[in-house]
């Protein structure tokens, strides 16, 4: 890493060691150090080569984001329903018990 780039200071490492639940004894705390510092560099690099001025641009629109007209249409009735399967009874579908025994 390069000497002109940013790197963690002791506050906000004990403050990354708070967030994480990490304790200073149990840690190698040059190591994490190392590693915060690599992690902030790679978003210095991503931030370099951001040229988007929208964020959005990056996706387009689909046919799936238009919403429904809002029309009404009409649905199944019970007497469909009573044709398409034996096991609806009474206005409701009949299923297997689930639960088992003593609960």
């Amino acid at each position: 890493m390069s000497e002109n780039k940013k790197k963690i200071d002791e506050e906000t490492l004990d403050a990354l060691l708070y967030l994480s639940r990490l304790s200073p004894e149990s840690t190698n705390l040059e190591i994490l150090r190392q590693q915060v510092d690599q992690i902030v560099e790679y978003f210095d690099i991503l931030s370099a080569n951001d040229n988007s001025q929208n964020p959005y641009d990056a996706y387009p629109t689909t046919e799936v984001e238009k919403l429904r007209d809002g029309t009404i249409v009409p649905g199944l009735e019970a007497k469909d329903l009573k044709k398409m399967t034996g096991e609806f009874m009474d206005g409701y579908f009949q299923v297997p018990k689930v639960i088992g025994e003593g609960a």
